[in-house]
């Protein structure tokens, strides 16, 4: 089972190498998912597939953002220096971009987990379209995983380790529709970390505790996953090496069919690089949310208190040259390397730190452990090597193609019978959301003359059977279990330019496109398309059990409404309404 390993910046390649990882997957400065990483230019990017490859280990580039129209011949052109450098794989969301890679290149297309594969059918599209590895959703739990494992031949690849995003990964608008910061286009703001009420309950609400999934190796080998990930392109070289040498030491130790899998002291060590909290993720539990806090703290040594002069703690995992930060009433007071310490019957004893503190009792995390600076020193002596490279462009030409004008239609997304006797006489068609009463919807359009849609769930782990012969899909399963009928595409479809697959009867253009976008699109692509002008916008869509319906109120006093459909899983819609009934010409 390959070991892949997160690279945001040249140090932290030389730390995956090091830590023993099998590939690394890092991006240039376009079209990646971690824009704000340090990422690599051309010259260093082609460097970088040089020193891995030297040392045996496989280079996947991230192209996993959405692609607008007018991008398209950059991407090409990227693509182009990508093939030439000899990489091992490119990682896509966009469908569009995967059309062009599959027409133009020879280069191996890993579906990203943006791409929202999450059924036994989203693979078997997959195979059908020329995708060699599947990055599986993380929502998917042991279960779903052997399921899909069983109906394809393209290679699976999960997560093991790092953050996890609350909204299902590709499906997010909360950044981008509040702060104009897009997450389909690597610039997420993480909305997701920041504080919450809900009725009495104020936290960190949205925020989850990070995978760490040691534990679960020997499952994913039993069913034969093929590559487990490390997340964190925006983490330290250190966290790199440590993830890396631990979980290939794991792999190792599992493979060999031996029970402890990890040290007291390697996890000690992951849990002093980065921890917001650790759980198994949706591979294991239900509930991954960690509400206490959003950032990393270390590792927890427990209550020290403090006489003025000296801190008394009962901890024996503290050296000198190790660091600690002190919290209290979850307020940040401050952090100090450890220059002198005494321990005497599991007490440790700490002197003075270099600030002045009032005394009394704090929460004491270790966040640097001794052993740092020498894997710093480690990392550093591995050089990375100086690779001159001129960049040759190579593009393609559009064919302009001219839409011919047609009469707008007026279409309705709705969930209650009530709502569609009230607007069934100005609608040429209801979209019904799937629940009790899309039966009876479907009957009283089928009476009135009004096309009649059914919205299929948002989520299907497995895709239901459904006796409607028009559709609205929000996945490339429900696309595969039902492309012989007549098939609309919701905007989580993420139609971002005229190269999009597959192709449907109509597609909603995604919400995140400006005026200018949807005109380059319409200059290349003769298909229906429509545009959602009024309502709220599903800003996320998650798997979590802990949160409530009813209404998120964020801190500046903006309000969400929370609501849980049929199959359990919870939807956020943003606060205003979008209204565009001054741009509809």
């Amino acid at each position: 089972m390959e070991l892949l390993a997160p690279v945001g910046s040249k140090d932290a390649l030389k730390a995956a190498i090091i830590g023993g990882a099998d590939a690394v997957y890092l991006g240039g400065k376009y079209f990646g998912a971690r824009r704000l990483a340090e990422n690599f230019s051309d010259s260093t990017l082609k460097a970088a597939v040089n020193l891995s490859h030297q040392h045996g280990v496989k280079v996947y580039i991230t192209l996993n953002i959405l692609i607008k129209e007018r991008e398209l011949k950059r991407a090409f052109s990227h693509l182009s220096f990508l093939e030439s450098i000899d990489i091992d794989a490119v990682i896509v969301q966009d469908r569009g971009l995967l059309k062009l890679i599959r027409e133009n290149f020879q280069i191996p297309i890993f579906a990203s987990t943006q791409m929202g594969i999450h059924s036994p059918e989203g693979a078997l599209w997959a195979e059908k379209n020329g995708i060699s590895r599947i990055i599986l959703a993380r929502e998917l739990h042991i279960a779903e995983l052997e399921k899909i494992k069983k109906v394809t031949k393209v290679e699976l690849e999960v997560f093991i380790h790092g953050a996890q995003c609350y909204a299902f990964s590709g499906q997010c608008l909360f950044s981008s529709i509040l702060g104009g910061r897009s997450g389909n286009r690597g610039l997420c703001a993480q909305p997701c970390r920041k504080l919450y009420l809900q009725g009495q309950e104020k936290g960190y609400l949205l925020s989850t505790a990070d995978i760490f999934g040691v534990s679960i190796i020997p499952e994913l080998l039993k069913i034969d996953i093929d590559s487990v990930k490390i997340e964190g392109r925006m983490r330290s070289p250190l966290y790199v090496y440590l993830t890396s040498k631990i979980y290939s030491n794991a792999i190792r130790r599992a493979e060999d069919g031996e029970e402890i899998l990890i040290t007291p002291k390697e996890k000690e060590m992951l849990q002093v690089v980065f921890n917001r909290g650790f759980n198994k993720g949706y591979l294991i539990e239900n509930n991954i949310i960690h509400r206490e806090y959003q950032g990393s703290r270390g590792l927890l040594l427990g209550t020290a208190i403090y006489n003025g002069k000296f801190f008394l703690i009962k901890t024996e995992q503290l050296s000198i040259g190790d660091g600690i930060t002190l919290y209290r009433n979850n307020e940040k007071i401050g952090g100090f390397s450890l220059k002198h310490l005494n321990i005497k019957d599991g007490v440790c004893t700490l002197r003075n730190p270099p600030f002045r503190i009032p005394k009394g009792k704090y929460h004491l995390y270790k966040t640097k452990d001794h052993e740092f600076d020498f894997i710093k020193n480690m990392i550093n002596q591995l050089k990375f090597p100086s690779v001159p490279y001129k960049k040759k462009f190579n593009t393609f030409n559009f064919t302009p193609k001219k839409r011919k004008k047609t009469s707008g239609e007026l279409s309705f997304y709705l969930t209650s019978l009530k709502a569609l006797e009230n607007v069934i006489p100005y609608a040429d068609r209801i979209y019904f959301e799937w629940n009790n009463n899309f039966n009876e919807a479907q009957a009283i359009c089928k009476k009135s003359g009004v096309e009649f849609v059914l919205i299929l769930p948002r989520l299907t782990f497995n895709v239901p059977d459904v006796d409607v012969n028009h559709l609205m899909i929000s996945s490339l399963g429900q696309f595969e279990k039902y492309s012989n009928r007549k098939l609309f595409g919701y905007y989580s479809m993420n139609f971002f330019n005229s190269f999009t697959i597959p192709e449907l009867y109509q597609y909603t253009l995604s919400v995140e496109l400006s005026k200018e976008n949807i005109n380059k699109i319409t200059s290349h692509f003769l298909g229906r398309l429509e545009v959602m002008v009024f309502g709220k916008i599903e800003l996320m869509v998650s798997r979590d059990p802990s949160l409530k319906e009813g209404i998120l109120i964020d801190q500046k006093k903006k309000k969400f409404t929370t609501y849980r459909d049929q199959s359990g899983v919870i939807h956020i819609l943003n606060s205003p309404d979008l209204f565009l009934l001054d741009y509809l010409d």
